[in-house]
């Protein structure tokens, strides 16, 4: 097992971080240019592409009306995404934390991951 400060392991936090900040990078370009085309689909059509009062409240339906370019589920797609990136964020790190055979801060940063889900089960839900 390689001491915390050796040099492999100083060379994989700094591949880890590179990998960390371009997934949250991307993840955040992704879902701005998402946004964006959504806001440009509706000023160009004037209508979220739902009938007045109607709008999808489920991850499928919502989904559905991307394929079909609807402008209100593309909003939604992508604040969505928006929202993933920081989760994935935690993902890597207990990768990272894991491969670092940092038990403590693997268990912790897992248990934040289980809040995140469990946050989104019930906003889902409710």
């Amino acid at each position: 097992m390689p001491e915390k400060n050796s040099p492999s392991l100083t060379e994989e936090n700094k591949e880890v971080e590179l990998v960390i900040g371009k997934i949250l990078r991307v993840g955040v370009i992704v879902a701005a240019a998402v946004i964006i085309f959504g806001l440009i689909l509706n000023f160009a059509t004037g209508t979220t592409g739902y009938p007045a009062g109607v709008h999808p409240h489920r991850i499928m339906s919502i989904l559905r009306g991307t394929v079909q370019l609807r402008p209100y589920a593309v909003l939604m797609t992508g604040i969505f995404l928006l929202i993933l990136t920081p989760v994935l964020r935690v993902v890597v790190s207990i990768y990272a934390f894991i491969k670092e055979h940092d038990t403590l801060y693997a268990v912790i940063t897992t248990v934040v991951l289980f809040i995140l889900g469990a946050a989104m089960i019930i906003g889902y839900f409710h």
